[in-house]
This record gives C-alpha cells, structure tokens and sequence, in this order.
C-alpha cells in the first residue's frame, strides 16, 4: 500500500510561497531599520533568489552573489568614464550585456545565472545613476548591500524553515524514473505498447534524467547533505543515462528477431521472465541470479560462419543481462542512499564509466545570434530615449535588457512577448492599485504586510508551480520593483505613468527586434539539435570529443531533452531516430569498439580503423536522410573479419559493438550475410 505524502510534501508550492514571502518581508524590514534608501530591491531580491530546493537557493545565491559584484565593477568601469557620451555609452552596455547572456547561454549549468546577471546588473545599476554620476559609486554599493541582503535572508530562509534538499528531490525523481523505465522494460519484452507509445516513453525518460543531470549540479551547495549521499547519487546518475539507450537498443534486437522469425522457445522464456523480474522494480535478488545463469546457458557461440540472427540473439541476450545489472544496482544504490551508506562498498554488477562531470551540449552560433538581438533590442530603447529626450526613457533600455536575457531561450519571440505585454499590463494594474488604492490608508508596518500577504502569496504559488513558475516568479520581482515600497509613502501618479509607460516600450521593443533577429524559430533550432548528433558521432569515430560513454550519453540525451519541447515541428523520420537514440547507441559502441579492438589482430584492427574514418567522413558530409550503401559493406567486411578472429570475449565485444552500429544505422537493411572465404592458391 503506497504511503500518503505528508500534508508539507502535499502542499509543497504554499509552503514554499509563505516561507518566501516571510524571507522578503524580513529583508524589507532590515533594510528599513538600516536605513537604506531603495529597501523594495531586498525585497525583490529575495523572490529572484528563492528555489523550493534549498542546495539550489543557496547556488544561485552564489552566483547572484558574484554576478552582482562583477556588474557593480563594471557599472563603476563605465558609467563615469561614459556618462558624456550617451551613444558611446549606449553601445558599451549593449555590447556587454550580450557578452554575459552569449556566455550564460553556452554555460547550461547553474554558473551561467552569474554571467546572465553581470550582464543585466550593469543596465539595473547605471542607467538610473546618469543624472548624477558623480555619486555612481555610492548609489551602487547601496544597490548591491541591498541585493546582498535579500540573497542572505532568502538563503538562511529557505535552510532553517522546513528545507527540502536537492538530494530529496533526485532521490524521489529518480524513483519514478526507475518505475517508468521498469515498465518500459516490460513492454519491451512483451511486445506491449505501440511504437509511439515506446517513442513518447524513451523521449520522457530522457528528459527526466536531464533533469536529474541539473539538479545534481546543485548537490556541492548542499550543508545538510553528507558526501556518501553525494557519491550515491552521482552513482545513480550514471546508471540512469545507461538506462535509456539500453532500451531503445533492446528493442531494436528484440524486434530484428521477430521480423525474422527467430525468436526460439528459450529467447521468448528468457523475456516473460525478464519481464516479470522487472515488474518487482528488480527487487528479487534470487530472480536475477536465476536469469544470469540462463544466459549463460543459451549464449550461442559464435563461430566464423555466423549469421546475422545468431549475432543478434548473442547481442540480445547480452542487453538482458545489462537490465539486469542496471536495475538490480539502482536498487542497491537507493537503499544505500536512504541508509545514508557509502556507494562504493557496494558490489554493483554493472561498472559505467569513472564519474566526471556531466558534458552539455552547447550552441554557440544559435548562443551568439540570441544575445545579439538582445543587444539590438537595448541600442533600440537608448535611440528612442536619446532621441526623444524623454526625462525616464533610460527605464525601457533597462527592462530591455533584463526582458531580453531572461526570454533569450524561448524559440518564438513573438508569441512569448505578447503574452509578456498581457502580463506587465497586470503589474501595472495590481501597482496602481496598491500605490494609489490600498498604501494611502495603511499607517503601521504590520499592516503593509498584511496588504502585501495576499498578492505575494498567490505570486509565490505559482512561481512554485511547474506550469506556472515564469509566470509567478515575474508576477512577484517586478511587482515588487514597481512598487518601490520605503519607509513614508510618497505617490506621485507622473512618476508612476512614466514608469509604467517604460516598461511596456522596452518590453515592446525588445519583443519587436527579437521577433526580427531571431526569426528562425522552433524548426530552425530543431534541425541544428539533430545535426549535432550527427557531428558528435563523427568526434567519436575520430577518436576526439567527449570522453567515456557517460559523457556521451549525457551529451546526446540533454539534446533530447531540448529537443522534446520541439519535438512537434521534428518530421516524422527524425523524430523515431532521434527517440530511438541512433546516433548515441553508435556512439556508445563506437567507443566500445575502439576499446577492444586493442587485443584483436592487426588486419581486424586495421580494418576497423579504416571503417571508422569512414563513418567519420559520411557523418560530416550527410545530408538528411540514411547513411551512404557503401558504409554499410564496408561494415559487413569488418563483421566479417572479426568473425575470423580466435572466441575470445573481446571479440565477442567488439562484435557486439558492430552489430550494434549496424543495426542503429541502418535499422532497414536486410540482414548481415557470412562472406565466402576467400580462394588461396597453394605454393607449388
């Protein structure tokens, strides 16, 4: 009987909406009883920095940390150096801003919200000081004791009240990934499940373990968990990017066998007893020591005349036992975790690669082009503000260059600013009521909080919220900014219109020139995504790029993760190859080969060489669509020639590995044939 969550767990998004709005009201309080003059900015920064995870609270902390002081250093570089020549000026800031996003986007971990904010800090900082730039350094070290504030209270709150760790939250995620991938598995196995169905599973199988990649990063922030739980989960990690394309490969065997009508009565047992082993979660130790010593005893023996089905049946046999061995130690490795017992006297079964850091695909023309807009968006609201003359127009270039790098990843910018506009009209809508409506009849501090509370709340829930965390998170920062709250009420209504009437031009504007820059869209990016794998593949056919099939698994399946969200505009071919993850299962046994090609001959190894250079050069030159013919002969050829090698487990593996490549290249060739030796002449 599955256990109820408790009511925290239940109500995880208001907990965490009342813990912050408590953090915000303490840094707002302080500020005031410090005497600072803009105390709102606390405020704001306690909702920037607040994470339902408290390792991640404390990340971005961090990083909120340094980005702030890397801005303030070059607010103070600038801004008085620049302040009499407005265009100059104009253009460093620009040019800086899209410096930082360009270096956030091609980051992908948590560091890249310091590179993103040192960009933005410097537009948040010295356009608002160009009136008085005499005092530049004294309004900026206010502005950043003020950020500060907000970040400590923010991170002291979320690690004292009712924390919930990264940790936590990779181990519960981690289990429901394990479950999916279980019944996966299954249908598998069974045949259940349509070929969409088993698409859908793998792509969201692949998501999750993305995420679970991110959430590890935060693991070194956190103070409350130890380093054997640390290690575990690394562990698991690892175990997990092994999962997917270990599927995806399964099934692919499993269904070369059946085309051929070659499942046998020991190959269809094995399955349905497999299958019912995985529908425990691998819980039955007893049951897997019974399936290994089943695939010892129907492993056919492969000798220089094997066909294509015995190869298949060796290389399917051999991806059961990894299942096997995959699941059976996450489930070693869960229990470890939640003993809070070192990984590493664990006797696992299946040994991935040493652990290292996750690698991350990276983008850089697609990075460059997006922060370039962004840098066009904020020149175009310094053009309109200095050729207009307009006393707070140097508002819009500000907003354009926060609006600008916090939406530089969404693939339609169009779209998403218009729904932005809808949103900044309902800041403006809940500012005037509070500026004008509520603050004129409030005179204590208890009762500003009392008003606040409501509003915050609700904001803070839905920042909490998957479906809704952009949208609540902005909802509470800029509300919080515009309200500008101090320590005596002073409305002025041409303040606040002109205020209001500069968010909504640099929102605009930056809407306008992005939608024209980055006019490419979903599909453009989509495409870009799959000819990566292709030139990773060809990387690891050289012998270069990510090392160890841990890194390469994490490569290729954090491009699937990115390519889920744009998955619809992917045409159909491509999407069932890159769901049955091609070009990782060829990058996997690519690597595997070159492995153990070590201990062949020298005409096989020889062989191998020259087809690896070839993939290589067919990756590079491929347009969309199939690999060329005669990479698939040269591929039979060094079948072939190892099957002429002495048995030996290496070259049982780096059969396997052909085969392998073979059937994840060219999923729709007719089946490997042994070639006739060749006729020798006898000396005289």
């Amino acid at each position: 009987m599955r256990q109820r969550p408790s009511f925290i767990a239940r109500h995880a998004a208001l907990v965490f909406s009342i813990r912050t709005f408590a953090a915000a009201m303490l840094a707002f309080s302080i500020a005031l009883y410090l005497g600072m003059p803009r105390p709102y900015w606390a405020m704001a920064s306690v909702y920037i920095t607040s994470n339902q995870l408290s390792g991640a609270t404390w990340s971005k902390a961090a990083y909120r940390m340094l980005g702030t002081l890397i801005g303030a250093a070059a607010t103070i570089a600038l801004v008085p150096n620049l302040v009499n020549a407005p265009e100059l000026l104009s253009l460093a800031i620009a040019l800086w801003v899209g410096l930082c996003l360009y270096l956030s986007l091609i980051d992908g971990t948590p560091r890249s919200y310091m590179f993103m904010l040192s960009g933005y800090t410097v537009a948040l900082l010295g356009l608002p000081v160009l009136s008085m730039p005499e005092l530049t350094f004294d309004i900026v070290s206010a502005r950043v004791q003020e950020i500060m504030l907000g970040i400590i209270c923010a991170s002291l709150v979320s690690m004292l009240v009712l924390p919930r760790s990264v940790a936590s939250a990779i181990g519960v995620q981690a289990n429901a990934l394990l479950g999916e991938a279980c019944r996966l598995g299954v249908d598998v196995l069974t045949g259940g499940g349509s070929d969409e169905k088993r698409d859908d599973d793998r792509v969201r199988l692949a998501v999750g373990t993305a995420e679970i990649d991110q959430l590890s990063r935060h693991l070194d922030f956190e103070t409350n968990t130890s380093a054997n739980i640390a290690r575990g989960l690394q562990r698991l990690r690892q175990h997990m990017l092994a999962l997917v394309p270990l599927l995806a490969s399964l099934e692919d065997h499993k269904l070369t066998l059946e085309t051929h009508h070659a499942v046998t009565r020991s190959v269809a047992e094995i399955s349905a007893k497999a299958a019912d082993w995985l529908r425990t979660a691998g819980e039955n130790a007893q049951e897997a020591a019974a399936l290994r010593a089943m695939f010892d005893e129907i492993e056919p023996r492969l000798g220089a005349d094997a066909g294509w089905i015995d190869i298949m049946v060796s290389g399917f046999l051999i991806r059961v036992r990894q299942l096997v061995d995959v699941v059976q130690d996450c489930g070693a490795l869960r229990r470890a975790i939640a003993d809070g017992r070192d990984p590493g006297a664990l006797r696992l079964a299946f040994t991935p690669d040493a652990v290292g850091a996750a690698v991350l695909h990276r983008d850089h023309g697609h990075a460059l082009w997006t922060a370039a807009a962004t840098s066009l968006s904020v020149l175009a609201c310094c053009a309109v503000w200095i050729a207009t003359g307009w006393t707070d127009g140097a508002s819009a270039p500000l907003f354009a260059a926060v609006i600008g790098s916090l939406f530089a990843g969404v693939d339609e910018p169009l779209p998403a600013f218009r729904k932005l506009y809808r949103l900044f009209l309902i800041v403006i809508a809940v500012n005037g009521i509070y500026t004008f409506g509520l603050l004129p009849r409030i005179t204590t501090f208890e009762l500003v909080i009392a008003a606040l509370m409501p509003t915050f709340v609700l904001f803070g829930w839905l920042a909490a919220r998957p479906a809704t965390a952009r949208v609540g998170s902005l909802l509470a920062t800029f509300t919080a900014v515009q309200l500008a709250l101090d320590s005596s009420y002073a409305a002025d209504f041409s303040s606040f219109a002109n205020s209001s009437v500069a968010l909504m031009v640099g929102v605009g504007l930056t809407g306008v020139v992005s939608g024209i820059v980055r006019l490419f869209g979903a599909e453009w990016i989509a495409g870009r995504l799959l000819r990566s794998n292709w030139s990773t593949l060809a990387t690891v056919a050289e012998g270069r790029g990510p090392r160890g099939r841990a890194a390469i698994a994490g490569l290729m399946q954090h491009r699937l993760a990115l390519l889920a969200s744009r998955i619809a505009v992917v045409p159909a071919a491509a999407r069932s190859d890159a769901a049955n993850l091609r070009q990782l299962r060829t990058a996997l046994n690519v690597t595997r080969l070159r492995e153990t090609s070590l201990g062949l001959s020298r005409p096989v190894t020889a062989a191998i060489d020259g087809l690896l250079a070839s993939l290589a050069a067919s990756c590079r030159a491929l347009v969309p669509g199939a690999p060329p013919d005669h990479l698939l002969g040269r591929l039979d050829a060094t079948i072939a020639s190892t099957l002429r090698e002495p048995a030996s487990e290496g070259r049982n593996e780096a059969l396997d590995s052909l085969a392998g490549m073979r059937a994840g290249l060219f999923p729709q060739a007719a089946p490997y044939r042994p070639h006739e030796p060749e006729p020798r002449s006898v000396a005289a």
